[in-house]
This record gives structure tokens, sequence and C-alpha cells, in this order.
């Protein structure tokens, strides 16, 4: 299977998020140079297509089990690699990116708002979400005492966690729990076969303009990521949810 966790999860993805404090150029011969510089790069990525808000997304064969995507929005560059082989693999788009947008989009780094690395597990479950955030993550917790209520039933539950990784708070990681159920699906028992989402964000923000290379700073980022999901956000968050829908099966 091209997912390297993927014995606790249907899709995992890393992704990259490069924030501009002003608008990215949007005009045709600039972005079409810089599409077809990652396609001479990534020759699968062939699907370009423009939403209407604006956005300009160019990505692999999304049915493949495996694919790529980048986006270019008003202030932000986007792009992801759905069950990479490895998370090197995942990272050569990301540090291809980092290396060209600069000259290719024209990003000065004064402009520059943030740099993300987006670690993503998407866990199928066809049932109560929240219920099962409830259960494997908070079941402990006093936040739950409302759940004591007779005939109460858990609606949102979906937590988040930021914390600083270094001194001047300009390196954070966050855990994001994202359930998708909705109040009618509880009510009629009638669930859709979405996914419950787990991410751990880390953020670099760009007040002191850091003098390295923006790929350097990333590849050292999603080092600190890969370690993070060792560490805590399989054993303490992804096994634990997958536990509890495999309780359910």
């Amino acid at each position: 299977m091209a997912n390297p966790f993927g014995a606790f999860c249907e899709d995992f993805y890393v992704n990259m998020r490069l924030g501009s404090q002003m608008n990215l150029p949007h005009n045709r011969e600039t972005l079409l140079h810089f599409f077809e510089r990652i396609q001479r790069q990534f020759p699968g990525m062939t699907r370009f297509r423009k939403s209407d808000n604006g956005e300009l997304n160019l990505e692999e064969d999304r049915s493949s089990e495996s694919y790529r995507w980048v986006s270019v929005e008003q202030k932000r560059i986007s792009a992801g690699h759905v069950n990479p082989g490895t998370i090197e693999e995942s990272l050569k788009m990301h540090t291809m990116l980092l290396e060209h947008a600069p000259h290719l989009l024209g990003i000065s780094p004064v402009e520059i708002d943030y740099l993300d690395v987006l670690f993503g597990f998407d866990l199928g479950f066809s049932g109560n979400h929240d219920e099962i955030i409830a259960d494997s993550l908070l079941c402990d917790s006093p936040l739950t005492c409302l759940t004591e209520e007779r005939g109460a039933k858990p609606v949102d539950f979906q937590p988040t966690v930021t914390v600083a990784l270094s001194d001047d708070c300009r390196l954070q990681a966050r855990i994001d729990v994202v359930t998708r159920t909705n109040s009618y699906q509880v009510r009629t028992g009638d669930y859709s076969d979405d996914v419950i989402s787990v991410y751990l964000i880390l953020r670099r923000y760009w007040g002191d303009r850091p003098k390295e290379p923006m790929e350097k700073l990333f590849a050292g980022m999603a080092e600190r990521a890969d370690a993070l999901c060792h560490a805590h956000i399989l054993p303490k968050v992804v096994k634990p949810i997958s536990n509890a829908i495999a309780s359910r099966s």
C-alpha cells in the first residue's frame, strides 16, 4: 500500500501551505509558466481547473490510490501528496515549489506570513463521529460531563490544541480533530461514509524573516512533524480512534 501509515488510517497525506500577506500574481503568463514548470517535474499532473472563487488547481488523477495536487489561491500556495510511499517522496514536490515559487511568482521573503507542514490522517466510519471522539479521546475528561444527562448524544466533539515549540512562539504545533457528523444524521441514524480527520500542523510564522531558504526550513519542520507523529499523534490520537472504530465494526 502506498501509505506509510496505512495500518492506522485509510488515507495519509503531507500538505504544504505558504501564506502571503499580499495577493499573489494571477496574470495568465506567470501562472501558466508556474504550472508548466510543475508539470515538467511531475508529468502525471495534467488536470487543470479553476474554481468559482478564482482558485487554480493542478493535480494528478484523484481516483488513483496516490496522487499530488497544487493550488494557487489569492494569498496562499497549497500542495499535497496523498498516500505517498514514504515521507521523503512526499517532500519532493513541496521542496521544488518552495525553491521555485519565489522567482516564478515573484514572492518576496518580506511578504511571507507563514509556512505550514500538515500531516493528515483520514479514518472512515459510518456512524456518529463525535461519539467516537468522545469515547476514544475524551472519555475521562470533565468536558464530557454533559453526556451523562439522560438521552444526551454527542454532536460536536472536535478538539483543537495548539502549543508553541519555540521561545519566540513563532514555531507552533496544532492538533485538529475534524468530525463530519451533523445533527440530522444523529437524529435520524442515517449516517454517511465520511471520514474522521486528524491533522498535525506545524506552522512557522515569518515575523523575524529567517535567513535559511524556505525549502530547508520546511524539511526541518517535516522532520519534526514526523517525529511528533510517531511519539504522540499515532499512539495517543490516531490509534485510539482507530480502535474505537474497530470495536463498533
